[in-house]
């Protein structure tokens, strides 16, 4: 990987783990507020998408039609079985199962789907970033998943993480292969996602308005980073960075979640998540030198 498509998504980590902090604070809130910051990623990034298309335009083809529709889907599939998943099971669980599995499935996918080839150098890097997760999100206690209630949260963090894998495979092909403009791809995402959770959200208009209310400054911060984070992941996968290197690396996010808390908020952090935040460390290294 070059160190500016690196350097793209560090970036693109570092605004994914700010906007996860702001998303905690309205975490009671539900779906009207991934409603809301859908929405507002919708009129924020619209100057720029309607500058993209005066400029360079967009060719609307059936495979292009079948992406954007697909990764909306995969999108939305990923978001509703992740909170059902936190309502059934422990997040301890689900959550870092979710998250490692993630990019290891991605970068599976990667290999068979998208042709790319597999090095060393890059498989070792994914392993640190996956042990890394699992330490962070864990705190080190990896006993938990020996408890027989653990696997309903294993199972569904499995489930979790085949939506992140198939979405992130199917962006990959569109600014790969489709040569889908990054942020034109992740807005009709947006508009379609946010779309498609409207009818729900005019079933009790006045009870989704009232539970926002204190939140709508989080949801525009939301509605800014959310995308923008992953507007470079997409960049950099166009720029010619390997789906395989970028999936991984993107879980940098959770070590600067980390320290975050430990520096910002006064969270303690132990043993094990210091070797996590190590582990992911050194996977980062080993993906951009590969």
């Amino acid at each position: 990987m070059s160190y500016s498509s690196l350097i793209l998504v560090v970036l693109a980590a570092m605004a994914h783990a700010t906007w996860n902090l702001l998303a905690k604070r309205a975490a009671m809130v539900g779906a009207p507020f991934v409603f809301a910051y859908g929405l507002c990623a919708t009129v924020l990034y619209a100057p720029w998408v309607i500058w993209v298309l005066m400029h360079d335009g967009m060719n609307w083809t059936w495979p292009v039609v079948g992406a954007i529709l697909t990764s909306s889907l995969l999108h939305l599939g990923y978001s509703l079985c992740l909170q059902r998943g936190y309502q059934v099971a422990d997040l301890s669980v689900v959550y870092p199962i979710a998250r490692g599995t993630g990019p290891l499935l991605s970068t599976t996918g990667a290999f068979l789907l998208l042709g790319e080839p597999a090095t060393s150098t890059g498989i070792a890097g994914m392993l640190c970033v996956v042990a890394g997760v699992l330490l962070i999100a864990t705190q080190g206690r990896l006993a938990i998943f020996k408890q027989a209630q653990a696997w309903i949260g294993v199972r569904w963090g499995v489930v979790i993480g085949l939506f992140i894998a198939a979405y992130t495979v199917v962006d990959a092909y569109g600014v790969k292969v489709l040569l889908i403009s990054p942020v034109l791809f992740d807005w009709f995402t947006c508009v379609t996602r946010t779309a498609m959770m409207t009818p729900h959200m005019l079933r009790r208009p006045t009870q989704s308005w009232e539970s926002m209310r204190g939140h709508w400054h989080l949801a525009l911060a939301v509605g800014f980073l959310s995308p923008l984070g992953y507007i470079l992941v997409l960049y950099a996968l166009r720029n010619g960075a390997p789906l395989s290197l970028v999936a991984p690396a993107r879980e940098m996010s959770m070590m600067l979640g980390t320290l975050a808390g430990m520096f910002m908020l006064r969270e303690k952090v132990g043993v094990g998540r210091l070797a996590g935040c190590v582990s992911i460390l050194a996977g980062v290294i080993l993906l951009g030198s590969s």
